[in-house]
């Protein structure tokens, strides 16, 4: 069966968006790297380059996010939105984002998720994404014409930290136990963000203790933007219950 233009194939690219260097690797990592390693192709679009952030400068933190995606198996591009904590949702940065969609034409997209109580520059990245995978396939924007309108399959939103996680949307689970040591070394591949917390032991911890959950050794989760629909019954059948 072909696919239909809101159904991502298996190889059709995977966009994920991060508003800092290391949002993607710490947030969604795990999910990336499965991804990758089945074949599918990945690219980063990070939206700052940490220029407000504790530890590391710029350059270093660019060369950081660099390092973490080629571990990953991702290539990447950093798009300019006004900076590291100086996010503004403007209709600029969403037909920027979805140009960013039109170019890459991915079958699946994730962003931060939109929960409020979180660094402000996620949610409003998340939520910018969102318009943008709107507007990437409406073909009469006169801002977007140079490149073709594109339909992308699915939005997910991953949580950087638990407190951004969404308690209104029933998550997706995806084991990510044979690519945890890549995502761990991904992870430390930003080591001027090491000098803040422990953040790979944070994320690990995060994922052991969902995995534990769900009757594997490792997990990451995703939230889905809009309800999933499926071919056959295939795909669900294996249960996260396992207590």
């Amino acid at each position: 069966m072909k696919p239909t233009p809101n159904s991502p194939s298996d190889h059709a690219p995977l966009l994920a968006f991060g508003a800092h260097p290391d949002d993607i690797e710490f947030g969604c990592g795990g999910i990336v790297a499965t991804e990758a390693r089945a074949g599918r192709p990945v690219h980063f679009a990070v939206c700052s380059r940490g220029e407000s952030g504790t530890n590391g400068t710029p350059a270093q933190r660019t060369a950081e996010a660099k390092r973490a995606a080629k571990l990953l198996g991702a290539t990447i591009e950093f798009a300019d939105l006004g900076g590291d904590a100086h996010f503004e949702e403007h209709s600029v940065h969403v037909l920027a984002l979805a140009m960013i969609i039109r170019r890459v034409r991915p079958g699946l997209v994730l962003a931060p998720s939109t929960v409020d109580n979180q660094h402000p520059d996620h949610a409003k990245l998340g939520r910018m994404v969102r318009d943008a995978a709107r507007l990437a396939r409406y073909g009469g924007v006169k801002e977007l014409l140079r490149a073709k309108p594109h339909g992308i399959g699915q939005l997910f939103f991953y949580a950087v930290s638990p407190d951004a996680e969404p308690h209104d949307v029933t998550p997706v689970f995806i084991d990510i136990s044979e690519v945890q040591d890549v995502w761990r070394r991904a992870m430390e591949a930003h080591q001027s963000q090491l000098k803040t917390r422990p953040y790979p032991l944070l994320q690990m911890t995060r994922a052991s203790v969902l995995g534990q959950r769900l009757g594997v050794p490792f997990a990451q989760a995703l939230w889905p933007n809009d309800p999933i629909v499926v071919d056959s019954l295939a795909p669900l059948g294996r249960s996260g219950r396992r207590y």
